[in-house]
């Protein structure tokens, strides 16, 4: 009894398209924000924006620096289209919660605040060179859901990153290196007990 043959198929490689591991690889472990068109913001809409540094950026969360930071912020938002809401420093990143009159407001307010950090950082710690690491990180808030828990999220992210760092729950005071101080003296004036 013959067998009968079976026809056998060729695996060709392929040059191009979708399949695993192509493109890119990553420039560093921490991935940058990538480099598309923005989404248009509502100039009633407050936005969440992360600034990260270079990781041979001393911590930013020193006295000097701080001081030098909220200094910077009073220069920055001089133009009535851009303000800086609230804001919380940490070792090697900021958030800020802004508000704009619209998309090109918010990229030149966020370009004076970049610049102005660099300047700040290197005059601070007496350093040259390239400060910030890739782009902003945008969230647009468009629910006063969303603007509630950005809020918690930017002035309590001190907290969370002592936790991770320690392992145990931070004693309870108010961050130095952030504008929850200032929003707890707001708070305290408009609605005396």
């Amino acid at each position: 009894m013959r067998k009968t043959s079976q026809q056998l198929t060729m695996e060709f490689r392929s040059h191009g398209g979708r399949r695993a591991g192509a493109g890119r690889k990553p420039a560093s472990a921490r991935p940058p924000v990538h480099h598309v068109k923005r989404p248009t913001v509502p100039g009633r809409c407050p936005t969440h924006v992360t600034l990260r540094v270079r990781r041979e950026v001393p911590s930013l969360r020193s006295r000097r620096f701080i001081g030098e930071f909220r200094a910077t912020l009073r220069q920055a938002c001089e133009r009535g289209e851009f303000r800086v809401c609230h804001y919380s420093i940490q070792r090697d990143h900021l958030h800020l919660i802004v508000e704009a009159a619209g998309r090109e407001a918010l990229g030149r307010g966020m370009k004076s605040v970049a610049a102005r950090l660099a300047r700040a950082v290197n005059r601070v710690f007496g350093r040259t060179g390239r400060v910030l690491f890739g782009r902003y990180h945008l969230q647009i808030l468009r629910s006063p859901r969303q603007v509630r828990n950005a809020l918690a999220y930017v002035l309590l992210n001190a907290r969370k990153h002592w936790r991770q760092r320690n392992g145990v729950a931070p004693p309870v005071r108010l961050d130095a290196a952030s504008s929850g101080a200032w929003l707890c003296r707001t708070i305290a004036r408009t609605h005396p007990r």
